[in-house]
């Protein structure tokens, strides 16, 4: 029979031994059995390892500096211990009288509990400022001094010196009465005073207003909001005014008539040419009839380009076979050389000739100078008279209104007569239009996607 196997004296189980847990019972540590892990493994280390005592530990350390200021151990006895003598003899001392004009203090000198409450009661100092001591870059300070031995000042010191000195109005100590007579007026209607803070601080404290871009107050169309008609659109016009009027319109539609006579000349065909049942009937039969005709002259063509694709083949073969000899590619490469050499000299003779020019030159370069300044001139005509005119801000181009006018023997001699014409809404649509504020649209086309489908009614079937 194996002899039984002798415990270890583990430290735990020594008598006299304090444990930092007390949760933990010194039998569990012998009766539990150890887990074999396997701790080379990183992930192994924090799921078994048992770091309960060091926790203990260090917050035991902590509790020390916050009540008493550091460790216990490490402070000195006096800091510990006092001499226990009894209570202090009370000596009568017979208190102060108040002063005049000063109340005698009592239970409101002592601090009030929610200060007390308030207080750190922490014993541990606060933590060092790092940044408070270190010292500025070196690199950094060597530069400013290489500045100022230039004379050259910061951006920053720059703008503090332009610093506008703005004089700050003292107020009065004692308001005036509102039944005063000699006060200042004060209009309300009257424009408000500009703020005269420093622009610096109205820069740093983001107050002052980003300024706005100039293109962005630019308007896309010098035209105005509302257009003034001639003086032939009044309801009682002048003669002469009226007729002007008139002629502007009809210009305007013989314009139109000409482009719809235009577009249907493009479009016209001679009937004589039209397709009738006959020549319908011939061109789908087309290609039916004859085929054996056909086949014959299909069969000759085919035979004929054979025939030539071997003779071209046989050429081919011979050109590729021959091949430069050395004394030809160097003749070539002679040849190269000198064409390079003769373009060479070509150049240099024509720039000897251009010194004899100067006088052309400078007649030729002037006249250019004149050609680019009429087309400047001509672009920026061009691009005044773009300003007044809409631009195509779309898939669509403008199409102006129709002029309402109306002719000499529809004009009223009075308001009351007066038949109105055309819609405020359109006309104000189009205003926006011409202007380039809305690009221009048409209406959209209702597409329907599925067929309609008619039903009809049981009620309705039974009456009919």
């Amino acid at each position: 029979m194996a002899a039984a196997r002798k415990p270890k004296r583990v430290a735990a189980l020594q008598p006299g031994f304090l444990t930092l847990k007390s949760s933990t019972n010194p039998a569990d540590l012998y009766s539990s059995k150890r887990k074999r892990v396997n701790k080379n493994k990183k992930k192994n280390w924090n799921k078994h390892s048992d770091v309960n005592d060091v926790e203990d530990f260090l917050e035991d350390v902590r509790l020390q500096e916050r009540t008493t200021g550091g460790l216990l151990a490490e402070k000195p006895d006096d800091g510990l211990f006092f001499l226990d003598i009894g209570k202090p003899k009370k000596t009568e001392e017979k208190a102060p009288e108040p002063e005049e004009g000063k109340k005698r203090k009592g239970r409101s000198s002592r601090p009030l509990r929610i200060d007390l409450i308030l207080q750190p009661d922490s014993l541990v100092p606060p933590p060092k400022d790092v940044l408070s001591y270190q010292q500025p870059n070196a690199k950094k300070v060597r530069r400013s001094e290489h500045l100022a031995a230039k004379g050259a000042v910061p951006r920053r010191q720059k703008l503090l010196l332009n610093r506008r000195i703005v004089p700050r109005t003292t107020k009065n100590a004692v308001t005036e009465a509102n039944n005063n007579p000699n006060r200042d007026y004060y209009d309300i209607w009257g424009q408000e005073t500009k703020d005269t803070a420093d622009p610096w601080y109205l820069q740093q404290t983001k107050k002052k207003l980003v300024k706005r871009p100039e293109k962005l107050n630019a308007k896309p169309s010098e035209l105005p909001a509302v257009e003034v008609i001639a003086p032939g659109g009044s309801y009682n016009p002048d003669f002469f005014a009226h007729q002007s009027l008139l002629q502007e319109a009809h210009d305007i539609e013989v314009v139109k008539q000409k482009e719809e006579l235009k577009l249907e000349r493009q479009l016209a065909y001679n009937k004589d040419d039209a397709a009738t049942e006959e020549t319908t009937f011939k061109e789908q039969v087309q290609g039916l009839v004859e085929e054996e005709d056909n086949d014959e002259d299909l069969s000759s063509d085919l035979d004929e380009e054979d025939n030539e694709e071997e003779e071209d083949g046989a050429v081919g073969a011979i050109a590729v076979a021959q091949k430069k000899t050395e004394r030809q590619r160097k003749k070539e490469r002679a040849e190269k050389v000198k064409e390079q050499r003769r373009l060479a000299e070509k150049q240099e003779v024509e720039k000897r000739q251009q010194l004899f020019q100067l006088r052309t030159i400078k007649t030729t370069i002037k006249k250019q100078d004149e050609k680019t300044k009429e087309k400047q001139t001509k672009r920026k005509a061009k691009q005044e008279a773009q300003k007044s005119q809409p631009r195509r801000l779309g898939r669509l181009k403008f199409q102006p209104q129709d002029m309402e006018i109306q002719l000499s023997d529809e004009l009223a001699g009075s308001l009351r007569r007066l038949k109105p014409e055309g819609s405020v809404l359109k006309d104000r649509f189009k205003s926006l239009q011409k202007r380039n504020l809305i690009e221009p649209r048409e209406r959209a086309k209702f597409k329907r996607r599925h067929k309609v489908k008619y039903v009809e009614k049981r009620a309705f079937r039974e009456i009919s």
